[in-house]
Order: structure tokens, then sequence, then C-alpha cells
């Protein structure tokens, strides 16, 4: 049943995060005053990502297209957003960047901790002034060697199918001079629905690294005309027969 499956999700998803939050907590600890960019803390993170995923038995998950990234490229990075799985997911991309999220999760106990100690970058998605802030923290972020991941729909899909794209990642790219990353990911919208707790068992879940983007192809479009282009990227590879 459903309902059982969704029982062990959630139970192994805090559980593990309760049991792995005091070594994060430690390597933060061991690691803040030589690793800035939290390089080992967010590979870490992405141990514990692949780890809840890995011990649940009702989806098969798939990453393409890895070798893409190149860990010496600082991008900025944007994946359309289907479900909550698809955070966990795009730690399976075992590359460094800071997540952009919303405030809110920030307060969840060992999760929200732990990006806290991770230096992402938080949201208030009803505050212009939040929304200013947050592009100043990445750019910073960017500047500073780390990727930056984003969702440009703003909020997962309601219906499964890709949402228009905010600007804002790709002002961001702009004013950093950054190539863009998109990453496209399938499946998790019917694996666990919006404002739903329930997961839905025997689903293949995929995420798909495209070819970045250079900046030159950008640096002459405005954000609108990059959104638009990335967008139809995503929306033809999600068109893609699994």
């Amino acid at each position: 049943m459903d309902f059982l499956a969704s029982c062990y999700f959630w139970f192994t998803l805090f559980f593990i995060s309760a049991l792995l939050f005091p070594v994060t907590f430690l390597i933060w600890l061991l690691t803040v005053l030589f690793d800035r960019r939290r390089f080992i803390l967010h590979k870490a993170t992405c141990c514990w990502a692949d780890l809840v995923l890995g011990i649940n038995p009702y989806w098969k998950t798939r990453v393409e297209g890895r070798k893409k990234i190149d860990p010496k490229t600082t991008y900025v990075m944007v994946s359309n957003h289907q479900s909550g799985t698809d955070i966990l997911l795009l730690f399976r991309l075992y590359r460094h960047y800071k997540w952009v999220a919303k405030q809110s999760l920030f307060y969840w106990p060992f999760i929200g901790w732990n990006m806290w100690l991770n230096g992402y970058i938080s949201i208030a998605r009803t505050r212009g002034r939040s929304k200013l802030m947050m592009m100043d923290k990445a750019a910073n972020a960017v500047r500073d060697g780390n990727s930056v991941m984003l969702f440009p729909e703003g909020t997962r899909t309601r219906d499964g199918n890709i949402q228009p794209f905010k600007t804002g990642a790709f002002r961001l790219a702009l004013d950093t001079k950054s190539p863009i990353l998109p990453v496209a990911i399938k499946g998790t919208y019917f694996a666990i629905n919006k404002n739903s707790l329930l997961i839905h068992k025997n689903y293949n879940i995929r995420l798909v690294v495209l070819d970045p983007i250079p900046y030159e192809e950008i640096a002459q479009l405005d954000p609108k005309e990059i959104a638009t282009k990335v967008h139809d990227l995503i929306r033809e590879e999600l068109e893609l027969a699994n």
C-alpha cells in the first residue's frame, strides 16, 4: 500500500537525518576555518541524500550526463521542479553548489539546520527585499567559486507540466558572466504529488544533465530570452520518451 510505503519513506528520511546531523555538524566544526566554500560538508550532504534514496525500494533513480559538469567550472544551475524528491535527486550529481531555497526549509529540524551549516541561500518568496538579498548572496557565492542551484519555476508544478521560468537565475548568469547548466527531472511528480505526503511506488525517476550553455551564447540576450531558451531545452528533454 502507498500508505505503508509513505510511512517507511518519511520515517527513514527523518531517522537518517537525525542520525547524520551530528556527523555533519562535526564535519562543519572541523572544517569551517579552512573550507570556506563548505566543499567537504556539501559532499557529506550528497552522501546523506544518496543514502535516503538508496534505502528506498520504491523508486528506481538514474542520473545521466554527470560527466558534462566540469568540476572546475562555476555554473548557474537550473532545473524544473516536480516535487520535494527533486532536492534529494539533485544531490546525486555529487558536484559542488549552493542551493537557493525557500526560507521555511531552513527551520526544519536536522535537514534545515544542515542547510544553514552549508551556507545555502534562503529566500522569502513574498518579500521583494528578500529576493534582492538572495540575488546579492547568490552573486557573491558565484564569485567565490560556488555554482548555484535554482528552480526558475519558483515552486513545484501543480499539474506535472513545466511552468514558465522566472528571470532571476538568468539575470544572475548575466551579472556574473557564468555559463548555465540546465537539468531536466522526470518522474518525481508522480512519486510525490504537491501538497501530499503520500508517495507512490514503482516509478522510474531520471535526472538528465543537458549541455552547458556558455556565457558567450547568452551575453547579447536579455533575461527573458534566456529564460525562454532554457525552458524550451528542458521541456524538449521532458517530452522525450522515458
